[in-house]
């Protein structure tokens, strides 16, 4: 899979690469000293672009079909698959770095806790590389890393996966010191095969720090009993209990709480603005590494204070007529379950003032577990009082009798629109009023979209 590291095409490569302003895989944001990577997908073959690359100053271009290639032009680089290409570099530029580099995963939460984690260190760190957005995956990864070309500090890399064996490859190619898996949920179950697929899954994590045990450390939320079963053999730290701080020890409303710090100190109240049980959970795994990293607790509480969600995720927005929680870029039964349940107690903590209304998105990748997690996240938003539209194909074959049979059922369940269009048509017409709106679905769904009506 990896190249070898001795072949005159690797180390050819690698000289080209420090030669190079960096990389891209996309001609249509090429610049000129940069170092193109034809890759090929289901739907496109970037070797097709090799020469539009070069053409826009591209000092070379790796590929891996030999049709393409001009023989007297020494700007191609042949390999036998791109990919592979692209990893093996980004693991050997790995290798020159001498800091800690931070793994994470995690079925729910994991950008939100990159992000968490990345301005904690920058308290103490001025070169914090981490992740962009969301590149996590096969692909993302190397880019990430290849991303930096001077060694940081520390490096946060965060990776996602959809089936095993995905994490021990972003593993073998990012090679962390540190490890934090957020949590086990519903996510991806297509792929992974049911909940203890997701397990296996994400816990290569583990498995890779616990092959390599020189030194490398995992850390671990110890309310999460599966995860600390996986780690009982590691190097850990545990956090978020009273007998293992940081923990949180006070919630005062779903937008402070104070904490305590692993030196028994009391910590806040800290006022924040994500809410939920579960970003709880995703601040104290960030203040833990930071502690771990020498970042003090007081500099700790300051940054979380001042990280604001972005890009739909946990992000609220003041409109004219509404108040809106955007929790839109993803969505499995554990995440919006918990979603459902902060979004609960911020409706109580907001009194009468605003009616609570959820909007409900399908949820993607759930496989033969679609129907049961549909109908699950529906009925606990009914159970909660409210009032319930939603969105896609997969709620609305839902039977709605057996979504009758929730006797605990309090809310209402109003509407099923077959898509986003159908009900941006609806909530152009029908105004919504001084409401406190909850938006969560899948990404594919595109959610956000509704806001400009709302």
């Amino acid at each position: 899979m990896f190249l070898n590291e001795n072949e005159p095409v690797f180390l050819e490569l690698c000289k080209r690469f420090r030669d190079s302003n960096g990389v891209t895989t996309d001609t249509r944001s090429a610049t000129i000293g940069q170092l193109y990577f034809a890759l090929r997908g289901e739907h496109f073959d970037g070797n097709q672009y090799a020469h539009q690359a070069l053409d826009k100053g591209c000092t070379a271009a790796v590929v891996d079909d030999p049709s393409i290639v001009d023989g007297s032009d020494e700007r191609f680089i042949l390999v036998p698959n791109v990919l592979n290409a692209l990893q093996s570099l980004a693991r050997w530029h790995r290798r020159s770095w001498d800091c800690p580099v931070i793994g994470l995963t995690g079925s729910n939460g994991k950008t939100t806790t990159k992000e968490l984690i990345k301005i904690v260190l920058e308290q103490r760190f001025q070169m914090v590389h981490a992740t962009a957005g969301n590149f996590n995956n096969e692909i993302g990864v190397p880019l990430t890393i290849l991303a930096a070309k001077e060694p940081p500090e520390v490096a946060i890399i965060e990776m996602g996966a959809n089936a095993q064996k995905e994490i021990a490859l972003l593993a073998d190619i990012a090679e962390p010191t540190i490890a934090l898996i957020t949590n086990i949920g519903r996510a991806h179950l297509d792929g992974f095969g049911g909940e203890a697929g997701v397990l296996k899954g994400k816990g290569e994590l583990f498995d890779y720090i616990r092959n390599h045990p020189d030194g490398r450390t995992v850390f671990v939320n110890a309310h999460h009993n599966k995860l600390v079963d996986i780690s009982n053999d590691l190097n850990r730290v545990l956090f978020g209990k009273e007998e293992m701080p940081p923990f949180v020890h006070h919630v005062i409303n779903e937008h402070a709480f104070s904490w305590t710090a692993p030196s028994g100190e009391s910590m806040g109240p800290v006022q924040v603005n994500i809410m939920g049980e579960h970003n709880r959970e995703n601040i104290m795994g960030a203040v833990t590494i930071g502690i771990f990293l020498g970042v003090s607790p007081e500099a700790c509480s300051q940054a979380i204070a001042h990280y604001i969600p972005q890009n739909n995720r946990s992000q609220w927005i003041q409109t004219k007529r509404n108040r809106i929680l955007l929790d839109a870029y993803n969505a499995n039964p554990s995440s919006v379950i918990a979603t459902l349940d902060a979004f609960g107690k911020e409706s109580v903590e907001n009194g009468l003032s605003s009616r609570p209304i959820c909007i409900l998105g399908e949820m993607g990748e759930l496989g033969s577990f679609s129907e049961s997690g549909h109908l699950e996240v529906l009925q606990r938003a009914l159970a909660k009082g409210f009032e319930v539209y939603t969105i896609g194909m997969a709620f609305k074959a839902l039977d709605k009798r057996v979504v009758a049979d929730d006797g605990d059922a309090a809310g209402q369940w109003k509407r099923a629109f077959s898509d986003v269009i159908e009900a941006l048509a609806y909530f152009q017409a029908h105004d919504l009023d001084h409401c406190l709106v909850l938006l969560k679905g899948s990404r594919s769904v595109a959610l956000e979209q509704l806001v400009e009506v709302l």
